[in-house]
């Protein structure tokens, strides 16, 4: 099989990946909205809570991804590896969209404001901007070997901010409650709300799969045809 016929193959299948986390994620808002109890201090508004956090876990899992194949790809020259940065990149921009827009929605009910300058908030939004960049770079960048290597430096220095953003509730003052599940104590959330969590965590990791799995393929077919394409003018 060749290189173009595997990536089809890939984006075959991973639009089964995808119909099954679409699932997934709709199961997740019946769950939420139908079947998990309502906050006594927040009320309906915290709902929001089972698409914002889960949203964050998989804009960060996406941002590791990228410094992580950054580091490889600086080490072995490995075009996938790239490939695989690229694709994490585009959907980690994606999902911090989506913290971004749905933190407000929920914190104006809560905090009586839609936006503050707090640490964790200004450095999501920081974060967001460092891979808005990175893909416009990438966009810019014509060369492929110049074009993968300045995109690892700053997926790099992206990745290098998600513990400080984690972190940062621990270091300044802030309106973002303590870690809820995350804590040397153990949960603080009650069962049905950690269980309808946990299970947004699960159905939105496999959304990001799916994505990444699918853009990797097209980002793979792309690499074949422009190579094909400068075969031909030789």
């Amino acid at each position: 099989m060749t290189t173009v016929e595997s990536a089809r193959a890939a984006v075959r299948t991973s639009r089964l990946l995808l119909g099954v986390a679409l699932l997934l994620v709709a199961a997740l808002y019946v769950r939420a909205l139908a079947f998990t109890p309502v906050e006594a201090m927040q009320g309906p508004a915290q709902k929001i809570f089972y698409v914002h956090v889960p949203s964050a876990w998989t804009a960060f899992v996406a941002f590791v991804v990228v410094g992580a194949c950054s580091v490889l790809y600086l080490v072995m020259r490995d075009i996938r590896l790239d490939r695989l940065a690229a694709a994490s990149a585009e959907v980690g921009t994606v999902f911090t969209t989506g913290v971004l827009l749905s933190g407000p929605m929920w914190g104006k009910p809560i905090w009586g404001t839609w936006w503050t300058w707090d640490a964790r908030l200004t450095s999501t939004l920081f974060l967001w901007f460092i891979f808005f960049g990175y893909l416009v770079l990438r966009g810019a960048v014509r060369e492929p070997g110049q074009r993968a290597r300045f995109s690892a430096v700053l997926g790099i220095l992206g990745a290098l901010l998600v513990p400080f953003i984690h972190m940062s509730v621990k270091l300044f003052r802030t309106l973002h409650p303590q870690p809820v599940v995350m804590n040397p104590d153990g949960p603080t959330l009650p069962g049905s709300m950690l269980a309808t969590l946990l299970f947004g965590v699960f159905a939105f990791t496999i959304f990001y799969a799916g994505l990444v799995w699918q853009r990797y393929a097209q980002l793979t077919l792309e690499d074949a045809h422009a190579a094909a394409a400068a075969e031909s003018e030789r």
